[in-house]
């Protein structure tokens, strides 16, 4: 059994500590708003929080994790607009409130680069851009 700390719940799970945390979040936990992308740590579709640093789950060994404080996508809220198709929206999220938390007032640069590791298939990326700043705006930070 593997102790995990997931959305401020304690939970066990029975695994083999190799086992993506992806795919124990979604198939062990039913927490399914991480998406399977590419398997490779490019896409970030699987973006999650581990101890507050953006994680790409897909290759993140559950073993890993043990013990440390998970945050998936269902922890962050549940009034975010789905923009175009939506695949990419959980780990675009993920990422962008890690950089807000470290970075409350993101400069464009800052947000390209945190962000670079994300990718959309539907090319929304000046939007993305434009919601990262009206999230800082409204947490007071905005530059």
């Amino acid at each position: 059994m593997i102790a995990l700390d997931i959305n401020g719940k304690r939970q066990n799970v029975d695994v083999p500590g190799e086992t993506p945390l992806l795919w124990t979040l979604r198939d062990e936990l039913g927490l399914t708003g991480s998406k399977f992308g590419c398997g490779m740590a490019l896409c970030g579709a699987c973006t999650v929080h581990v101890d507050g640093q953006a994680v790409r789950s897909c290759i993140t060994p559950i073993s890993s994790v043990a013990n440390r404080k998970i945050v998936t996508i269902e922890a962050v809220g549940a009034d975010v607009g789905v923009p175009q198709c939506g695949y990419c929206q959980a780990g675009q999220i993920m990422s962008a409130a890690a950089l807000l938390k470290r970075t409350p007032k993101p400069t464009d640069k800052q947000i390209d680069e945190a962000m670079g590791g994300n990718i959309c298939r539907c090319g929304t990326y000046t939007r993305i851009r434009a919601a990262i700043k009206q999230a800082a705006a409204k947490q007071g930070g905005a530059r």
